[in-house]
């Protein structure tokens, strides 16, 4: 019964780790996402000049972009891993070991 619980927290964790950057790539997007709508919508109003919110967007920008890389990285290795991946995605060692024997190249 102790393993189970183990195996249990222990994917539980690797979830929560996975969750963490996604949250952070939608809080990016919905950030640069809003920052647009925002300048769209000031063009409406003739009372005020519309303005860009950039450190909003490069905010949005930074956080999106931390995110997708760190789920991107994490799906690559394990495909890696299981061998999923095509030759222009293999690590340098697993290319140069599925070469076959006798090629001179």
């Amino acid at each position: 019964m102790l393993m189970n619980t183990k195996i249990v927290f222990a994917r539980f964790l690797a979830i929560v780790i996975l969750v963490i950057p996604g949250l952070m790539a939608m809080k990016g997007f919905l950030m640069m996402k809003d920052a647009l709508f925002l300048y769209y919508a000031e063009h409406g109003n003739d009372l005020i000049a519309p303005g860009f919110q950039w450190l909003s967007f490069l905010g949005g920008l930074v956080l999106f972009a931390a995110g997708m890389s760190f789920l991107g990285g994490w799906i690559l290795f394990r495909d890696r891993k299981r061998n999923y991946v095509g030759p222009r995605f293999r690590s340098k060692k697993q290319s140069e070991q599925m070469e076959t024997p006798g090629s001179n190249s």
